[in-house]
C-alpha cells in the first residue's frame, strides 16, 4: 500500500516531538509517533544519524534510515554551540515531547536535561532511552542490542532450548532496540494521558535491559523455582522438503492434531493423552509427529493442519513473508520513494478504525527542514537563518 500523505491527520496530530535520537531504539519510538501524525523534528549532527550511511544504499540514500525516520523533519544543530542550545530551548516552549537516547548525563551536560527543559515547559514529557536507565550502576558500560541480549539472559535462555547448546547463538536481529523503542512509545503515551489529568509533564526513563528482562516471563519464574517442570520447548518438525513448527498448546489443539494426522491412538497413549504427559514425553511425541510429517512437504503439512485449526507454520524467510496474502491484504508493507526509487518499509503494527496510522511519505534529507522550522516556529527571518548557517550553528 502507498505511504500516507505527510499532512494527514492522526491520533497524535498537534503533538510536537523533538527527537534527539539516533540508530534504532529511539528512532523506532519516534517513527511510531510520526506514524500517528505527530510533528517529529529530528535534531541531527552535521554528520547525520549513523544509519544514513548504512546499507542498503541506492545513490547514497539508505532505506535502513528511511524505514526508521520516515515522516519526520530534519534540522542540523551543533549542540556544542550556545546559540544552538538557545534554539532548542526556544523550540521546547512549543514542544510536547522530547526523546533522547544518549548515554545518561550527556543531555544534562549540554544543559538540555529534563530538569532544565521542564523549567521552560512544565508540561513537557521527556523520554530518556538508555541501556541501563538513568541511575549510576550502568555508567561507563556500552549498551548495544547484542550485548544486552547476552547480559539480560535472553541469549542464555535461547541457548538452553537448543538441542546443541555448546555455544550461544549468533545475533543479527536487534530485539532490544525495537522492543525498547516500542515500550518507550507506550510510556510516552501514558505520560501524555497523565498530563491531561494533572497538567504536568513527566520524565519517562526507559532501560533497554529492563525491556529485555520483561521478555523472559517464564524464565524469571523458572529461575526462582527450578524444581518445577519447564514449559514446552517448541522445536522444528522435519518434513519431506523442510521444517515446520507445530504448537498444540491446548487439549483441543491436541485432539485436532490427532485427527489431522490420522493418529487417534495418541489420545489413548498415557505418554501423550494429557498436557502433563506430553510435557514429560515431549521429545518422544515430536519424534512420532515427525514420522507423519516426513511423508509430506512442509506446505502440505501446514495445509492439512490449518484445515483442522492446529496452530502451525512453515519456516519462511522475510521475503516470502512479505508476499503472504495476509500481509498484502492488511497493507503491512508500505511503499516509499526517497528520490532513488521505490521500496517498501514495514508499516505501523497496529491499525485504528478512525485514525490514520501508518508511515508518512516524507523522508527527510539531512537538515533540509531546518530553515522552515526556524521560520515557522521561532519566526526567524532569512537573514537570521543565513547568519546561523555562516556561524556553523545551523547545518544542512
Amino acid at each position: 500500500m502507498p505511504a500516507i500523505s505527510p499532512g494527514a491527520q492522526g491520533a497524535l496530530s498537534g503533538v510536537r516531538v523533538l527527537d534527539f535520537t539516533f540508530v534504532m531504539s529511539g528512532p523506532y519510538c519516534t517513527r511510531l509517533m510520526a506514524d500517528l501524525g505527530a510533528d517529529v523534528i529530528k535534531i541531527e549532527s552535521k554528520a547525520g544519524d549513523l544509519t544514513r550511511s548504512r546499507p542498503p544504499l541506492r545513490e547514497g540514500r539508505s532505506s535502513y534510515y528511511a524505514s526508521l525516520n520516515c515522516g519526520k523533519r530534519s534540522i542540523v544543530l551543533d549542540l556544542k554551540s550556545p546559540d544552538a542550545r538557545d534554539i532548542v530551548c526556544e523550540l521546547v516552549k512549543e514542544t510536547d515531547v522530547v526523546v533522547e537516547n544518549f548515554r545518561p548525563g550527556v543531555m544534562k551536560r549540554l544543559g538540555l536535561g529534563y530538569e532544565a527543559l521542564s523549567e521552560i515547559n512544565p508540561r513537557l514529557v521527556y523520554c530518556s532511552i538508555s541501556g541501563f536507565g538513568q541511575g549510576k550502576s550502568g555508567d561507563g558500560k556500552g549498551a548495544y542490542a547484542p550485548t544486552l541480549h547476552a547480559l539480560s539472559g535472553f541469549d542464555s535462555a535461547l541457548r538452553s532450548y537448543q538441542d546443541d547448546d555448546s555455544r550461544p547463538l549468533n545475533t543479527g536481529i536487534f530485539v532490544a532496540d525495537v522492543l525498547g523503542g516500542s515500550l518507550a512509545f507506550g510510556g510516552i503515551q501514558a505520560a501524555l494521558v497523565q498530563r491531561q489529568r494533572t497538567g504536568k509533564g513527566d520524565h519517562v526513563d526507559l532501560s533497554l535491559l529492563d525491556s529485555m528482562i520483561s521478555l523472559l516471563v517464564c524464565e524469571v519464574g523458572e529461575a526462582q523455582f527450578p524444581e518445577q517442570p519447564l514449559h514446552f520447548v517448541y522445536k522444528p518438525t522435519p518434513a519431506r522438503d523442510g521444517h515446520l513448527v507445530v504448537a498444540p498448546t491446548t487439549q483441543d489443539n491436541f485432539v485436532a492434531l490427532c485427527e489431522a494426522t490420522g493418529h487417534p491412538e495418541w489420545l489413548e497413549d498415557p505418554r501423550f493423552a494429557t498436557g502433563r504427559g506430553r510435557q514429560d514425553h515431549w521429545n518422544e511425541f515430536l519424534a512420532e509427529l515427525a514420522q507423519w510429517a516426513l511423508q509430506h512437504t512442509a506446505e502440505e503439512c501446514e495445509r492439512i493442519l490449518d484445515a483442522h485449526h492446529v496452530p502451525c507454520s512453515r519456516y519462511l524467510d522475510i521475503k516470502e513473508t512479505m508476499a503472504l496474502p495476509t500481509v498484502r491484504e492488511r497493507g503491512t508493507m508500505c511503499e516509499m520513494d526517497d528520490g532513488s526509487g521505490r521500496f517498501v518499509v514495514a508499516g505501523t503494527p497496529f491499525r485504528m478504525m478512525h485514525g490514520n496510522a501508518g508511515p508518512r511519505a516524507h523522508i527527510p534529507a539531512l537538515g533540509a527542514d531546518g530553515p522552515a522550522i526556524l521560520e515557522q516556529l521561532l519566526h526567524r527571518d532569512a537573514g537570521a537563518i543565513t547568519r546561523l548557517k555562516e556561524a556553523g550553528v545551523l547545518g544542512g
